[in-house]
C-alpha cells in the first residue's frame, strides 16, 4: 500500500527552480536513501514532507492516521531535563498508563470495600493487559540501551541535557525519533557525529526497522546496509530506483547509456529522412513532393526522444608529492606519544613508524584523540610526552575538518592567491574553477560558504603544492557522494604518504592500506585494508598480518586469551540479563494478577492462603531475577 505519494511537486526561490514537477510513490515498509550532489534540494524535499515549507504547487499525500516524524540535520536537542528522563517522554501513553496502575494498585491496598475493590481491580486488570500488549515492561530497558549505543553510559543518562556539546545533542534528538517509532521516519543525515560502533548500531536498527524509513546520506557504506531503494534528486528532477546504493550507481550508468543511444538513433533517423525529403523537393514532381509529405508526417508522428541533461558538474581533483627522491624509507616516527585534558586521558605511550606510500588511518571511537593525535604531528598542539620525527625532509598537507586554516575575511579567490602569490591570476582562477569556483563564485567571503564549499577551497590550497605526506582529518565530511568518489581517485592516483581519520567506512574500505586503532587503553597497529581488519577483529586474534601493541608473542597471546575470555563473558552476561529481565516481567505479571485473584477470592479462605504463598514465593523469585539483573549489569559494565 502506498503511504506516502507525491505528485508535480514544485519549488523555486527567486528564479532558482530547485524542484521540479517531483513525483513518486512510497509503500508502506519501504526503506529509501534519497541522494544527490549537496544543493540539490533533498533537505528541501523533506521539509516540504515534514510540512515544515509550503511547495509552490503539487501535492503530499499520506494515508490515512499515519505518525510521521522527520529528524533534520544537526538536530538539537534543549531541555533542562536530566538525559533518562527526557527520554521518557518518547512514551507518553506508557508512561501515563503506569502512573494509573501504581495509583490502582495503591488504591487497592487501602480499600476495604469489597464491591469497590473489585471495580478497581477490574480496572487494573484492563490496564495491565493494555500496557503489557503495549510494551509497558519493556520500554524503560529500550531507552536505556538506546542511549548506551549512542554514547551515553548508564552514569551519563543521569546527566542535563544543558551539560551536553552540540553533537551529543543531535545524538540525543535521534535517539527520542527512534524511540518514537513513527509510521513514517525521515532522517536527514543521521551519522553525523556518530563513530563508528554507533554508526553500526543504527544500521542494525534500521535495517530491521519494520515501518516506513526515508533517509537522506551521504554515507554509501550505510545506505548499501540499510535502505532497498533509492531516490535521486538530479537537475531539479527526481527519479525513484528499486535498489539500494551501489546497485542504484550501476542502474543508473546503465540507464544512462540506453537513454543516449536510443536519442543518438533517433537523431540519426530524423537526419536521414530529412535528408530523403529534401532530394525528393528538388525533383519537385508530383510523386516525390507526395512521397516528402509522408515522410514529414512520419515525423511529425514521431514521439521525440529528450536529449539526456548533463550530470551535474563535478570537481577535478589531484594531489602530487614531486618526483624527489626520499632519503629514507621511513616517513615519521612516533615514540611513546601521550596526551591528556585534565583528569582525561586521551592516549598514552602510543609508538609507530610510518613509511613512505602508505596510507594509514587512525581507527577509534569518539573521544579517543584521533584528532588531536593529527594536530600534535601538524605541530598545531603539543604532546604531554614522548616525542616525533619526520626523517626526511618533507612537505606536509593538513586538511582540518573545522576548516580554522581559511580566514573568514578573504574572498575565495585571495584566500588561494595569498597562498601561492607568485602564481598567475588566470592560474589561481582556472584551479579554482576545478573546484567549481567560477565567475562571480570567487568573489564570496569565505565566512559565507558552505560547509561543502569550504571544504573545497581547501582541497584547492592543498593540490597547487608537492606535498609529501597528506594528513587528512575527516575529509569526505560536507562531501556528497560524487566529490567523495573523485577525491578517493585523487588520492589512490598520490604518490605520497597519506595518514587520516574518517568515519566513512566506503572511504576507508577503497583507500586504506594500515589501520590504527587508538583505545582507551592503549591502540592496536593493523597492517592492512579494512575489510581484513574487520575480519580480524570479528575472529579475535586470527593469525594475519596484524601487529599488535604486544612487545612479544608471548604478551600477544596472552591479549588473545584474555579477548577470547571477556567475548565469553559477554556473551554469558548477556544472556543472564535477558533472562533475568524476562523472569523480572513475568513475576510482576503473575503478582499483579495474583491481586485481583485475591480481590475475586473474597471470603473463600483456603484460596487467599494459597494466593499469599504463591505471592510469597513469586516475590522471592522476582528478587533473585533482580539480584541476577544487578549483577549481569554490572558484569557488562565492567566488560
Amino acid at each position: 500500500m502506498i503511504v506516502l505519494n507525491l505528485s508535480d511537486v514544485c519549488m523555486a526561490f527567486g528564479g532558482d527552480v530547485i524542484l521540479d514537477k517531483i513525483t513518486f510513490g512510497i509503500h508502506g515498509g519501504d526503506r529509501v536513501g534519497v541522494v544527490g550532489v549537496n544543493g540539490a534540494g533533498k533537505s528541501l524535499l523533506f521539509k516540504i514532507i515534514a510540512g515544515e515549507v509550503r511547495n509552490d504547487s503539487g501535492s503530499v499525500n499520506f494515508s490515512k492516521d499515519l505518525k510521521v516524524a522527520y529528524l533534520e540535520q544537526n538536530a538539537s536537542f534543549d531541555s533542562t531535563g536530566a538525559i533518562y528522563a527526557e527520554m521518557l517522554q518518547a512514551f507518553p501513553d506508557l508512561v501515563r498508563d503506569e502512573m494509573r496502575l501504581e495509583e490502582l494498585q495503591a488504591q487497592m491496598d487501602a480499600e476495604n470495600d469489597n464491591a469497590m475493590h473489585m471495580r478497581l481491580a477490574g480496572e487494573y486488570t484492563r490496564l495491565e493487559e493494555s500496557f503489557r500488549k503495549n510494551g509497558g515492561y519493556e520500554y524503560k530497558s529500550r531507552i536505556r540501551s538506546m542511549l548506551c549505543a549512542l554514547g551515553f553510559d548508564e552514569e551519563r543518562q543521569k546527566d542535563p541535557i544543558e551539560t551536553l556539546s552540540g553533537g551529543q545533542k543531535t545524538r540525543l534528538a535521534l535517539a527520542r525519533t527512534l524511540l518514537s517509532e513513527p509510521d513514517i521516519l525521515m532522517l536527514d543525515e543521521p551519522t553525523n557525529h556518530l563513530d563508528i560502533p554507533s554508526v553500526e548500531w543504527l544500521e542494525s536498527f534500521l535495517s530491521g526497522y519494520k515501518k516506513t524509513l526515508l533517509v537522506i546520506s551521504h554515507d554509501r557504506y550505510f545506505l548499501d546496509k540499510v535502505t532497498t531503494k533509492t531516490l535521486e534528486i538530479e537537475n531539479c528532477e527526481a527519479k525513484l530506483y528499486n535498489l539500494p546504493y551501489s546497485g542504484f550507481v550501476k542502474q543508473k550508468e546503465k540507464d544512462r547509456e540506453i537513454d543516449e543511444r536510443h536519442y543518438k538513433n533517433q537523431r540519426r533517423e530524423i537526419e536521414r529522412m530529412e535528408a530523403f525529403i529534401e532530394n525528393q523537393r528538388r525533383w519537385n514532381r508530383e510523386r516525390n513532393i507526395i512521397a516528402a509529405e509522408s515522410r514529414m508526417k512520419a515525423i511529425e508522428r514521431m514521439d521525440k526522444l529528450e536529449k539526456p541533461k548533463a550530470l551535474p558538474e563535478s570537481v577535478s581533483m589531484h594531489f602530487s608529492a614531486g618526483s624527489r627522491e626520499l632519503l629514507s624509507d621511513n616517513i615519521l616516527e612516533v615514540s611513546s606519544l601521550s596526551k591528556a585534558y585534565g583528569e582525561k586521558q586521551l592516549f598514552s605511550d602510543v609508538s609507530f613508524v610510518l613509511h613512505s606510500k602508505e596510507r594509514m588511518f587512525l581507527f577509534g571511537e569518539n573521544g579517543v584523540g584521533k584528532s588531536t593525535m593529527l594536530k600534535i604531528l601538524c605541530g598545531k598542539l603539543s604532546q604531554d610526552s614522548g616525542a616525533f620525527e619526520y626523517i626526511n625532509k618533507i612537505k606536509i598537507g593538513y586538511y582540518d575538518q573545522e576548516h580554522q586554516g581559511l580566514n573568514p575575511q578573504n574572498t575565495v579567490l585571495e584566500e588561494l592567491w595569498g597562498e601561492y602569490p607568485d602564481k598567475k591570476q588566470a592560474e589561481i582562477r582556472g584551479a579554482l574553477a576545478r573546484f567549481l569556483f567560477k565567475a562571480e563564485d570567487v568573489f564570496k567571503e569565505v565566512s559565507v560558504l558552505s560547509g561543502g564549499e569550504k571544504a573545497r577551497l581547501t582541497f584547492a590550497k592543498m593540490m597547487l603544492d608537492e606535498l609529501n605526506l597528506l594528513i587528512l582529518d575527516e575529509p569526505t565530511n560536507h562531501l556528497d557522494a560524487a566529490t567523495r568518489e573523485v577525491l578517493e581517485d585523487a588520492i589512490l592516483g598520490y604518490n605520497g604518504t597519506v595518514i587520516a581519520v574518517s568515519h566513512d567506512r566506503y572511504f576507508i574500505k577503497k583507500l586504506a592500506t594500515r589501520i590504527f586503532e587508538l583505545k582507551t587503553d592503549g591502540y592496536f597497529d593493523y597492517k592492512g585494508g579494512y575489510e581484513d581488519f574487520c575480519e580480524y577483529k570479528n575472529n579475535r586474534g586470527a593469525q594475519t598480518a596484524a601487529v599488535s601493541v604486544a612487545s612479544s608473542d608471548k604478551e600477544e597471546k596472552n591479549d588473545y586469551q584474555k579477548a577470547k575470555l571477556e567475548k565469553s563473558r559477554r556473551r554469558k552476561a548477556e544472556k543472564q540479563l535477558a533472562e533475568s529481565e524476562k523472569g523480572i516481567a513475568d513475576c510482576e505479571e503473575r503478582l499483579a494478577q495474583i491481586d485481583i485473584e485475591m480481590a475475586q477470592a473474597g471470603s473463600d479462605y483456603l484460596k487467599t492462603e494459597a494466593l499469599y504463598r504463591e505471592q510469597d514465593e513469586v516475590q522471592a523469585k522476582l528478587d533473585e531475577f533482580y539480584e541476577l539483573w544487578d549483577k549481569a549489569s554490572a558484569e557488562l559494565e565492567e566488560l
